[in-house]
């Protein structure tokens, strides 16, 4: 009789450590919101289009052809957590009027994209690079003016393919985080989860299961192996990611990395950027490849 105690704590630890994965898949599933409206809304021709990912998945995108005639830059635009293509269409006219074609599309588990086990950032940086060599196919697509333009994960994973390629034109971050461990460990202590002990297995799960440790892909890290120009932008009342994140990626850059901070702006202030739209559209077209009728 006097196993019974460790028996019973021995089947308790067991299954624990089974439920344990399931229950923290569970608390960090993506809310899928699917798109509504079209950039038909904001007057602009499109082409419904899907490509393929990885694992078999397939991407639900919205292709805006180039104003001008011939090979033009383009640029891959993904959102961010729970978002889809439809949140990134404020920002579509202005871009479309810098000369430059857009294809915003949904990450897997978001919006009309097929679904898969879980989401990550690295599994966004995926999406977005099957997104850039899809646009390469296009005959409207200069395969050398390819830019991305990303929102929060969506940013940071626009940051990290970035920093694995050298054909990227320009990168445009909105709202990046600088470490994804930090972001991972606010949002445990608002659903009340301590970090010791549970939190600190919480993110080592984490790595394990999306098969990159939190350095490795941090923004922090990764912006200092991009060389293509990069504008961070961020609102300065941002509660989701304090802008002294941004002050950090900016600090960590070199000299092709500008800063915009949007007064007035939260972590979903997507509109909010068109009021400094001089200085996105002067950043575009400084970077558009020679040679293109953008400017």
């Amino acid at each position: 009789m006097l196993f019974w105690p460790y028996i019973f704590i021995a089947l308790l630890i067991g299954a624990s450590i089974w439920a344990a994965p399931r229950v923290v898949r569970r608390a960090f599933r993506v809310p899928r919101h699917r798109e509504r409206g079209t950039p038909a809304d904001r007057d602009l021709s499109f082409e419904t289009v899907e490509f393929p990912t990885e694992r078999g998945k397939r991407l639900f995108g919205w292709f805006i052809p180039p104003r001008d005639e011939g090979p033009q830059p383009v640029m891959a635009v993904v959102h961010g957590w729970g978002g889809n293509a439809e949140f990134m269409l404020p920002l579509a006219p202005m871009l479309h009027e810098a000369g430059w074609g857009l294809l915003l599309f949904d990450a897997r588990c978001h919006g009309n994209s097929d679904d898969d086990d879980f989401a990550s950032m690295p599994r966004f940086a995926e999406d977005l690079e099957n997104a850039v060599e899809w646009l390469k196919t296009r005959p409207e697509v200069d395969s050398v003016g390819i830019g991305l333009l990303g929102h929060s994960v969506g940013a940071a994973a626009s940051l990290l393919l970035a920093s694995r390629r050298d054909d990227i034109t320009a990168v445009v971050s909105v709202a990046a985080f600088a470490h994804p461990a930090e972001v991972m460990r606010q949002m445990m202590a608002a659903k009340h989860i301590p970090y010791w002990p549970v939190g600190r297995w919480v993110l080592r799960y984490v790595e394990k299961a999306i098969g990159a440790g939190f350095e490795a892909i941090a923004p922090r890290n990764t912006i200092t192996r991009v060389r293509c120009p990069v504008l961070l932008v961020h609102g300065d009342r941002d509660r989701t990611v304090p802008v002294g994140d941004v002050h950090e990626l900016h600090a960590r850059g070199g000299t092709h990395v500008e800063l915009l901070v949007v007064p007035g702006a939260n972590h979903f202030s997507i509109d909010r950027m068109l009021a400094h739209r001089s200085v996105l559209v002067d950043f575009l077209r400084s970077t558009a490849p020679k040679g293109d009728s953008s400017g």
